[in-house]
């Protein structure tokens, strides 16, 4: 059985990896030919960008406080407390806070929105495979859990700090190197924007 949930737990992490793969590329591919009505001198396309830059720190720093409270025990038991007692799918939340970091990166409030709308859309997917997966595992005692904690949008109110798993730092690092993929963004979208105001890439649309 363990060897089972432990193949299981392998298969959604590959799956949430992939995901934001092909997140990241689709991303890139808006990024390279769309540009911000909103000029890159204007007030407006700067205070964008600062906010992206951070959601994105959020986004990485939650990732790794979730990491601190699942730890490797998400087939192994219910994880109640910390971002746990908020919301039952912490890690994608603040993915999707990272990912719509990355679309202020345009400096365009329309693709924050729609860059975050993506991210979650997509992770709702794997949200509902592992639902599925857990309610098995865990019967009435994870059906309690949904019941109390929403899916996605954090209720704060619901905060308990419960206790940490153990530290596992090869886990915290895979979580780490995950989220440096957001940051490691802001850099390449720059050269991106570069070379669009000296033409060197062409803009093919643009949104406020």
């Amino acid at each position: 059985m363990s060897e089972r949930k432990e193949g299981d737990l392998g298969r959604y992490q590959s799956m949430r990896r992939l995901m934001l793969a092909v997140m990241i590329l689709v991303m890139f591919a808006a990024l390279l030919f769309g540009q911000s009505t909103f000029p890159p001198d204007t007030t407006v396309h700067e205070v964008v960008e600062m906010v992206g830059i951070l959601l994105i720190f959020l986004g990485i720093v939650g990732r790794l406080w979730c990491t601190l409270y699942i730890g490797g025990r998400k087939s192994g038991e219910i994880v109640t407390g910390g971002p746990y007692s908020m919301t039952r799918n912490p890690l994608y939340v603040f993915s999707t806070l990272a990912a719509a970091g990355v679309g202020a990166q345009m400096g365009s409030i329309v693709a924050t929105v729609g860059f975050a709308a993506l991210c979650a859309l997509s992770f709702h997917v794997v949200i509902r495979r592992e639902e599925r997966h857990l309610s098995s595992l865990f019967g009435p005692e994870y059906q309690d859990y949904v019941a109390r904690v929403p899916r996605f949008f954090p209720n704060i109110s619901l905060y308990q700090e419960g206790n940490t798993g153990s530290f596992k730092p090869k886990i915290l690092l895979n979580t780490l190197l995950d989220g440096l993929v957001f940051l490691v963004a802001m850099p390449v979208f720059e050269l991106i924007d570069h070379a669009q105001v000296t033409g060197m890439l062409p803009v093919l649309f643009r949104i406020p």
